[in-house]
């Protein structure tokens, strides 16, 4: 593997394994921000919090405990709250609604420079003016910023020539981007700015369900909140994601599983110890 996961410090505390926010959806689009939640503390962040409406909030608080929530009604405040540079990632995207107030967190979020996963509606919300979304990228240069699509929202975002392969696709949709493309399918490919790319191939078409991209989104994002790199952390995380999903072996497979897999899929990559 190219990659190696962080490993346990004996001395280390847990703001050296980094604070990791993931932006929620409104009250009725919660779930999908408590399994990138969950699957950020499974991948060894230190501190885990969501970050939304208190309406939302109140939901959150009936289904965890060690993750912490933090009241951002709007992206000003959200922006306020990320200028503690210990929150060292964010993940936005998973159910946080389609339009300009998820762009405008999107804005924010990027503009604080924490490493982020940029997912699902974060993505779609730029479809319209995709330019905005890449010159904010590429304004703060210094932090990694990974882009999570699937086919349908790497269309969207990325006019393109269809009749590439998926390899050059990505590659060409991170140098103009400026971000970590990972393009998810049955074949990933994970993409960088630099023109280096990896393709993993042990997803299993289980993974095609509700629930899992925000796994994966939530699992990066641990990873870069502990300092991977962001060609690593997409890496690790797409390998990872496919090994949990391979391990459950059996007819069923729903997101929540994954979270209870990552611990197991870790370990056998060499991970938290």
């Amino acid at each position: 593997m190219r990659w190696r996961l962080p490993k346990l410090q004996s001395d280390g505390n847990k703001y050296d394994r980094g604070h990791c926010v993931v932006v929620s959806g409104d009250e009725l689009h919660t779930g999908a921000a408590r399994l990138s939640a969950y699957a950020a503390f499974r991948a060894g962040a230190g501190l885990v919090s969501i970050a939304g409406a208190r309406d939302a909030l109140l939901v959150h608080a009936n289904h965890v405990t060690s993750i912490m929530l933090a009241e951002a009604n709007d992206a000003a405040e959200l922006a306020s709250w990320l200028s503690d540079k210990r929150k060292n990632a964010v993940v936005i995207g998973p159910a946080a609604g389609v339009g300009l107030a998820t762009r405008q967190r999107v804005l924010a979020t990027l503009q604080s420079g924490a490493a982020i996963v940029l997912d699902a509606d974060a993505l779609t919300s730029f479809a319209d003016d995709p330019e905005i979304l890449f010159a904010a990228i590429k304004a703060l240069h210094k932090r990694d910023v990974v882009l999570t699509p699937h086919g349908g929202e790497f269309s969207r975002l990325f006019d393109l020539d269809g009749e590439q392969s998926k390899l050059e696709l990505a590659l060409q949709a991170a140098q103009i981007s400026g971000a970590f493309v990972v393009y998810k399918g049955a074949s990933t490919v994970i993409a960088s700015p630099d023109g280096v790319a990896v393709i993993n191939f042990n997803a299993p078409p289980s993974l095609a369900v509700a629930g899992t991209g925000g796994v994966l989104a939530g699992l990066i994002g641990g990873l870069l909140a502990q300092g991977m790199t962001g060609a690593d952390a997409a890496a690790a995380g797409v390998y990872i994601h496919g090994k949990a999903a391979n391990l459950f072996g059996k007819p069923g497979l729903i997101a929540e599983d994954l979270v209870e897999l990552l611990p197991e899929a870790l370990a056998e990559v060499g991970g938290g110890v």
